[in-house]
């Protein structure tokens, strides 16, 4: 049967989308799996690479939910940054995050120079090592319902590692189409100049786009009791602050962030927790959608492709975050657990580095139109499909190896509301 033939409405196809994830989340559960690979397995196996249900037409019109969604997460993240916390983490949590996010960079960039001999796709690919995927680990986070000092630092680093991966990203683009043009002969002094001011602008408006749209809503719900009242205005500044985001070309992942972040930092710890009650009753269904629809837009036939490039990032990628954390919660003097295990939790990987990895498909594609250059088209191909391929790793080992690092710290709370014994 041609599934793909199908007339489904929008609205029946979300209606399959809740009921089979939830199921699916649950058998995955059983399995002693996070519940966010069973919502991935349904959204590929739904998805075009397999059974075609979930056509690229509905995928396309439903685009918005995965940039909601990122949304609530980056809303939920900011909220659990209180600075009293970050401070009882101690700066040790700045020297992670760098460590972490340059040698993952280097390392991933040396070792791609060294088996292609192409800088400029060494320094791309590099670049979006830095990036990870805030949605996976804080789902896997609050599914065990984790809570210490492992547990804060995941939501700084994930939280922050993004902010920093654009900037990364900004200055590798702009380096890496300096060869380019100079491989080519058109190199123009003047544009070098304008990209590498772009990211550090990019995370400045994002930035203060959160901070007009905190203050509002802080205000707003200040004096509100009803979490039902909450939860709209909740909603609503979510989407607010989201559309702009994405319509100014900003980080709606850095904005929302910086809501929460304004929210737990600026106001009484009862209203937090007013705020927080309606959000993590939603988030529940956020995430099915979110991972579904992610299930859906991986390319199972991208595996095919994931030659020596793809298995040497993956390996740079994994050793650069591990050995980065160590190194840095060394020089920061941080929790042992903290320097033990943060490595394992950061390592899925997929919106954002996938959406930077589209970013510069387009970027090289202008380039080589402008100049016609065809390296530079070639070059943005390779980029897409090695990001696709190892998203498909990442997102399946990620959770897994956040959920090991969890257990393993005794942050998950025993079924019997006794704290499992720390190691």
């Amino acid at each position: 049967m041609n599934f793909a033939s199908l007339d489904i409405s929008v609205l029946t196809l979300l209606g399959l989308v809740a009921l089979t994830g939830f199921y699916m989340g649950r058998g995955a559960q059983h399995l002693k799996l996070p519940a966010l690979i069973g919502y991935l397995f349904c959204g590929a196996v739904a998805g075009p690479s397999v059974l075609g249900i979930m056509t690229s037409h509905a995928m396309e019109t439903l685009s918005f939910l995965p940039q909601l969604g990122l949304g609530f997460v980056a809303l939920t993240i900011g909220s659990e940054l209180s600075i009293s916390s970050l401070k009882r983490l101690g700066s040790g949590i700045i020297t992670i995050i760098l460590a972490e996010s340059f040698l993952a960079f280097l390392l991933c960039a040396a070792l791609l120079f060294l088996w292609t001999r192409d800088l400029p796709l060494s320094i791309i690919l590099g670049s979006l090592a830095p990036a990870s995927a805030p949605a996976g680990t804080v789902a896997v986070i609050q599914e065990v319902r984790a809570r210490g000092s492992l547990t804060k630092a995941l939501y700084a680093v994930v939280g922050f590692d993004d902010g920093l991966a654009v900037i990364i990203f900004g200055f590798a683009m702009a380096i890496a189409k300096m060869v380019l043009l100079w491989e080519s002969s058109s190199l123009s002094p003047h544009f070098f100049q304008a990209d590498l001011l772009y990211p550090v602008v990019e995370i400045f408006f994002s930035l203060l786009l959160g901070l007009m749209a905190a203050f509002p809503f802080c205000c707003l719900v200040k004096n509100l009791r009803d979490s039902r009242d909450i939860l709209i205005i909740l909603v609503g500044f979510i989407f607010l602050t989201t559309g702009l985001a994405i319509r100014l070309d900003l980080s709606l992942i850095l904005a929302n962030m910086t809501v929460g972040f304004i929210l737990v930092n600026s106001r009484e710890g009862t209203l937090v927790q007013r705020v927080r009650e309606p959000l993590m009753t939603i988030m529940p269904l956020v995430y099915v959608f979110f991972f579904f629809l992610a299930g859906a837009h991986l390319d199972l036939k991208a595996l095919s492709a994931l030659g020596g490039i793809g298995m040497l990032y993956i390996a740079g990628r994994v050793i650069g975050k591990i050995i980065g954390v160590h190194l840095g919660a060394t020089w920061g003097n941080v929790d042992p657990k903290i320097k033990k295990y943060l490595g394992l939790g950061i390592l899925s990987q997929a919106g954002v580095a996938i959406g930077l990895s589209l970013i510069a498909k387009s970027k090289l594609t202008q380039l080589a139109v402008a100049n016609d250059f065809s390296r530079a088209m070639s070059l943005g191909v390779t980029v897409l499909t090695t990001i696709t391929a190892t998203s498909l790793f990442f997102e399946i080992a990620g959770p897994i190896c956040t959920r090991f690092a969890l257990f393993k710290a005794g942050e998950i709370p025993h079924p019997s509301g006794k704290g499992k014994k720390k190691q």
